[in-house]
């Protein structure tokens, strides 16, 4: 070979690995000699041998896999050469015949401890041993035989494959942790850059000094905590690969087996673990167990991502916060991801920012999401209708971004009714309107004007709805969320409260949590069930209940979006409670001018009606959502009469609707009708 050849890492690693494996082949040709004495061996064979090892190691552009793997595992020259022994019998097809020749047996076509001890140079017994590298790492795998010395030996794949220079995860690893994988889109908010390069010097000053210490990256947004992990680990020129809790093994003994594999898979490739914890419930007692023996068993750099501070063991843990980016952070983030497009915008970018607190993928989904113009009209200027019209897609892809996963706990509604659907006093109009404007300009009052600057408490907006069925409660909601086209999810409190201690909390925080991103308009429809007045305590449960309560209260304040709770009765409340309780708007019953208004709007334009005096109607002391059902029906019987809506159908509708309230129809409400 030409000393100046420039050859690829590949190629002269398997170069190498040949040449070692060609010397160890004379070492089995002279124990076969000594053994039968028919075999000359040829000296100068071997030192030709020799110089084609060094001559292999001397274009090596780096360490050879199997000096590197050597190296990682602390193996003696004995190891070395036995690991060598072993990975001859799936790189060369006469190696089995050579080992039985070794041996002085046809049978045992495969290496032995036996054969290595006599034939190998520098031989000690306590590479045999269940905690020296080549078996605790799992290099070697003794297969069945009568003795430990005679049991034939065989290189475990992912060891073989690694010596080819060939680098794959253990299929044993797959489906347990997968790589995590940074593009180049994957930026990341100046805050969370900074907490990887704290994560990363972290690591740096422990492994010049002491054991690696365990890091808890803490906060609410799994993707964020992936991407710190991850670009602290490239700046190291480390890999991550994440486990879930979910996947930990439950029996002891498949943990550790699954733990050994990891270490050895880490120390291959140089890899760091994410653990994450997202998700598990402190009840599944099992699973933390299992959890908390991995982390204290994990020898290697560890990230555990969690909600919530998790209990240090043993371990030296250092915990780091992970903050939702902040509106400055997420202005930023749209500016770059909207590049020339965002100055287009012409201010209505600033919307976005307040109010969805989406994070840098969830920015980018939705730039890509939002890339197809509408063409303009002929009398309308082409940028202003590009800018709006990008603003608008913008706004519906980060509400599909953002929008929560609450099918377990809530109804999504799509919002229909608009102001002049409602029909309320003007002191309740103008209360709904502020609602309004205090959730458009959160961001300005809070952020601009450094309002939040004097303390998060009471910055979620909240709001009370009181009043008797069908007056209008959640018909507001839609109004608002209409208005301020946000996602509307109406809350199912049979789902939510429980009676095992600590599960009301737990849905709680699920619901809170999943509709934060968007900033959701939540209804807590008939909320006297849970938001009741807290009682004396008398006993555990009483003491729990209160808790749930003081719970909620923390979370309606901390919530970005607006959370409503409707009563039927306002009295059933805490005036504690009631304090703390932005907006109360009291839905009255209707007079009979409102009722006849209701009346008015209640049928669709599409709707043929004929004859019906709203002024009668009116009469009918009911409110707006009794109205509304009244005049469906009566729809409904006109409409398999073949008639327009008249007022005998009206008529027939109301004496359903009354029958199912269980309320008189009295002549003075129907009277002059038909």
């Amino acid at each position: 070979m030409n000393r100046t050849e420039t050859v690829s890492w590949h190629e002269a690693n398997q170069r190498s690995l040949m040449a070692e494996l060609a010397v160890l082949r004379r070492v089995l040709e002279r124990r076969a000699a000594q053994a039968t004495d028919d075999v000359p061996f040829d000296e100068a064979s071997a030192d030709s041998e020799q110089e084609a090892i060094r001559m292999a190691q001397e274009v090596l552009p780096a360490p050879a896999a199997l000096d590197r793997l050597c190296a990682t595992f602390g193996l003696s020259p004995f190891e070395r050469a036995l690991l060598l022994l072993c990975a001859g019998m799936e790189l060369d097809a006469a190696w089995g015949a050579k080992c039985a020749a070794a041996q002085g047996d046809p049978r045992r076509t495969y290496p032995t401890f036996s054969l290595a001890l006599a034939a190998l140079p520098e031989p000690h017994w306590s590479a045999l041993n269940p905690s020296a590298p080549l078996r605790r790492w799992r290099l070697i795998e003794v297969g069945a035989g009568e003795t430990l010395l005679t049991s034939p030996l065989r290189i475990d794949e992912r060891i073989l494959h690694d010596l080819a220079g060939v680098s794959h995860l253990d299929e044993r690893l797959v489906g347990l942790v997968d790589e995590v994988l940074t593009e180049e889109q994957d930026e990341l908010a100046p805050s969370h850059q900074t907490l990887a390069g704290r994560l990363a010097g972290i690591w740096s000053q422990a492994s010049r000094a002491t054991a690696l210490p365990v890091v808890q990256l803490c906060g609410r947004d799994p993707a964020a905590k992936r991407m710190i992990a991850a670009t602290a680990c490239a700046s190291l020129r480390w890999r991550l690969y994440r486990l879930s809790a979910h996947l930990i093994p439950l029996s002891p003994s498949e943990l550790d087996a699954m733990q050994r594999l990891w270490l050895r898979e880490a120390a291959l490739t140089g890899s760091a673990l994410l653990l994450e914890c997202d998700d598990t419930e402190p009840a599944d007692a099992a699973r933390d167990r299992m959890a908390t023996r991995l982390i204290e068993s994990i020898e290697g750099p560890l990230v555990v991502a969690v909600r919530e501070r998790r209990r240090a063991g043993s371990r030296s843990t250092i915990s780091l916060d992970v903050p939702a980016p902040g509106t400055a952070e997420r202005r930023t983030l749209w500016a770059r991801a909207l590049g020339s497009a965002g100055a287009s915008l012409n201010g209505r970018m600033e919307a976005l920012v307040s109010q969805f607190s989406v994070n840098v993928q969830a920015i980018h989904a939705a730039c890509a999401e939002a890339q197809t113009p509408r063409a303009a009209g002929p009398s309308e200027n082409v940028a202003d209708v590009q800018a709006i019209e990008l603003a608008s897609r913008l706004w519906d892809a980060c509400r599909r971004q953002a929008r929560p996963r609450l099918d377990e706990l809530a109804q999504q509604i799509e919002p229909s009714a608009t102001w002049e659907d409602l029909v309320l006093p003007d002191l309740q109009r103008r209360r709904l309107r502020d609602m309004a404007i205090h959730v458009r300009q959160r961001g300005k009052v809070y952020e601009d004007w450094g309002f939040a600057a004097k303390g998060a408490r009471g910055l979620g907006i909240s709001a009370l709805f009181a009043g008797a069925s069908g007056t209008g409660k959640t018909m507001a909601a839609e109004v608002l969320a209409n208005e301020l086209r946000l996602d509307l999810y109406r809350i199912d409190l049979s789902q939510v409260v429980s009676k095992y201690i600590g599960e009301t909390e737990k849905n709680l925080r699920r619901v809170f949590d999943a509709a934060d991103e968007g900033g959701a308009i939540l209804l807590f429809d008939e909320a006297d069930a849970l938001f009741g007045k807290r009682s004396e305590v008398k006993d555990s449960h009483d003491r729990y209940a209160n808790i749930e309560v003081s719970y909620l209260l923390q979370r309606m304040e901390a919530y970005r979006g607006l959370a409503i709770l409707t009563t039927n009765m306002k009295s059933a409340l805490d005036q504690a409670f009631l304090r703390r309780i932005r907006f109360i708007v009291q839905f009255p019953f209707p007079d009979p001018e409102q009722r006849a208004e209701i009346w008015r709007r209640v049928f669709p334009q599409g709707a043929p009606t004929e004859g019906l005096d709203e002024a009668k109607l009116a009469k009918l002391n009911v409110a707006g959502g009794h109205i509304r059902n009244i005049a469906v029906n009566a729809a409904f019987l006109a409409a398999e009469a073949g008639e327009p809506i008249r007022m005998r159908h009206l008529l027939d509708a109301a004496r359903g609707e009354y029958a199912k309230l269980e309320k008189p129809l009295t002549e003075t409400e129907i009277g002059g009708w038909a």
